[in-house]
């Protein structure tokens, strides 16, 4: 058996930070050395997190402050655009999977036109492998540093990828219409996350302008014939997690509804983690809560030759920290499904 693993988290003061402590508290390898958070450097974890009193977690401290030659793994749950500098001047050695946006974008050029700034580690990013892994596994397996797919991508890119790959879908046309809960946008006090600006409303944001989006293309142009160019609109609604995307998709000729619904579910017959429900049977958020799902739905449209896809998952399980989770257990050789056990909690 595996000696265990010894764990830092980067950033541990973040709702993904929190999350990462959670779930790997069922990982029967992972052993928590070092956390971070530079503004709560010097506080125990129960002064942060309550919920994570009991379970005797190392302090908070900065992280110069951290022996990072003395772990197997380093989880980075730093805001984005910062992650760069600290991976450039990590020493080689430990696996490193960054919840961020920093290394997800492969083109420096695309990067830096979608996020405002030159990319801070190109030779990192030289390395980088995007952390989808019923798509990218054997790359994923072969590095040391993951760029842990966002939440709204995963959504959008499990019910396309096999289409697209599959060419039962038209290229272009494809418009992802998703809904998140306020705990994506992070727990920094921000106004448009305030009770009073989130409750009782729903209201769409980043509209052709949303920062996922070249990922989101990225992502499907690798699995299609062509570049592919998608309509992603991003909704925040009140509820604290989970995500629900409704995908609009134009069938290729002779392609029915029905061979979309089968197509998915050949594709992810054996995954542990996504799943496809039976035909016109359509997933929501609470069927999800609190694990690694992703849950995909497929119902004929009213249009001939169109076809509709809703996909539900857990933002900061299977859309952040669960996935990390089940990266880190492919880089190290380990079932992807160790510590991943959660059944959703429902209602």
């Amino acid at each position: 058996m595996r000696e265990r693993v010894r764990i830092g988290i980067f950033g541990a003061s973040g709702y993904t930070g929190a999350e990462l402590l959670r779930l790997l508290g069922d990982h029967p390898l992972a052993e928590i050395r070092a956390l971070t958070a530079e503004r709560q450097a010097g506080k125990p974890v129960a002064e942060v997190w309550p919920q994570l009193a009991p379970y005797g977690l190392p302090d908070l401290v900065r992280i110069q402050d951290v022996d990072v030659g003395g772990l197997d793994v380093v989880f980075c749950a730093l805001p984005h655009a910062t992650t760069q500098a600290i991976i450039r001047e990590l020493p080689r050695g430990p696996k490193v999977v960054d919840l961020s946006a920093d290394f997800r974008l492969r083109d420096p050029a695309v990067y830096e036109a979608t996020y405002g700034h030159p990319h801070q580690a190109l030779e990192a990013q030289a390395d980088a492998v995007y952390g989808l892994p019923e798509h990218y596994r054997d790359a994923i397996a072969h590095t040391w540093l993951v760029a842990n797919p966002g939440c709204y991508t995963t959504a959008a890119e499990l019910p396309l990828v096999p289409l697209l790959k599959r060419g039962l879908v038209q290229p272009a046309g494809i418009i992802i219409d998703a809904k998140s809960g306020v705990s994506g946008a992070g727990r920094d006090a921000k106004q448009g996350s305030l009770f009073t600006e989130v409750a009782e409303g729903i209201h769409p944001y980043g509209v052709a302008t949303h920062r996922h989006t070249p990922e989101i293309e990225q992502c499907l142009s690798d699995f299609a014939d062509a570049p592919i160019r998608v309509t992603f609109t991003p909704h925040l609604v009140p509820m604290s997690r989970g995500i629900l995307a409704t995908i609009y998709v134009r069938l290729a000729a002779g392609t029915e509804s029905g061979d979309a619904h089968q197509a998915l579910a050949d594709a992810y017959a054996g995954e542990p983690f996504a799943h496809v429900l039976p035909f016109k049977t359509l997933p929501a958020t609470r069927h999800v809560r609190g694990t690694n799902l992703c849950l995909i739905g497929v119902h004929p449209s009213r249009i001939p030759g169109e076809a509709i896809i809703v996909s539900a998952l857990d933002n900061l399980v299977k859309g952040a920290s669960g996935q990390a989770i089940q990266n880190m257990n492919i880089q190290l050789g380990l079932d992807e499904r160790t510590g991943l056990g959660q059944r959703p909690l429902f209602p």
